[in-house]
């Protein structure tokens, strides 16, 4: 996958991904949320927000920042903000691999179905990790290689195919988290059927502020 693809097929999602996917990964997000413990004050950043589902299932005493790569998805959920009225919830077009924010940003990150969406999961994951606090919480939730011999072995086939359509399906928790500085505190299979994974970590990092 590149980039110019994977924003040329989530814009084509943006009018009906709703439709698509809204009631049937609804406890998934909600779950996700839920796990997040957010505090009055905190800053929370949701990566490859899309068209904002999970956008009203946070506190109103917390600040949201939305970035997705596709802006026919932000326009979507702007939409969403303005009709909620989420006054704390703002939303940018953003590269997650390449985030214009500073060092220790926020205090907790969500990236819900955005993983195995991107070109460059690696170098999304070390863009998460630079832009949270140290002890901060990351959650991520999607779908990870199965652990049944069987089945991962035809996600791992099917992968190719599944990457023109915006994701690929051979990724493992452990190759994600590989030599980054998070411990997990939380790995659950979650609806729909069990097939996705919420995997909450604590940002294990020393807090050393990147000199550029």
């Amino acid at each position: 996958m590149d980039k110019k693809r994977v924003e040329r097929v989530y814009s084509n999602y943006a009018g009906i991904y709703d439709r698509l996917f809204g009631r049937v990964f609804r406890e998934s997000r909600e779950a996700a949320i839920r796990s997040l413990d957010i505090a009055p004050g905190e800053r929370v950043l949701e990566v490859g927000v899309g068209t904002g589902l999970t956008l009203p299932l946070y506190p109103r005493h917390c600040e949201v920042v939305g970035i997705d790569l596709s802006r026919a998805m932000l326009d979507k959920a702007r939409e969403r903000v303005r009709r909620d009225g989420l006054g704390n919830v703002r939303l940018l077009h953003m590269d997650a691999a390449d985030m214009a924010f500073g060092d220790d940003s926020f205090d907790r990150v969500v990236a819900a179905y955005v993983v195995t969406a991107v070109p460059d999961y690696a170098g999304l994951m070390r863009e998460i990790v630079r832009v949270c606090r140290p002890q901060g919480r990351i959650v991520l939730l999607n779908h990870f290689v199965n652990g049944h011999r069987l089945v991962g072995a035809v996600e791992r086939v099917i992968s190719p195919l599944c990457e023109h359509i915006g994701f690929r399906t051979d990724l493992t928790v452990d190759r994600v988290l590989d030599g980054l500085p998070l411990s997990v505190d939380r790995h659950e299979k979650v609806k729909p059927l069990g097939m996705w994974h919420l995997v909450e970590c604590v940002n294990r990092k020393d807090g050393t502020r990147r000199s550029d």
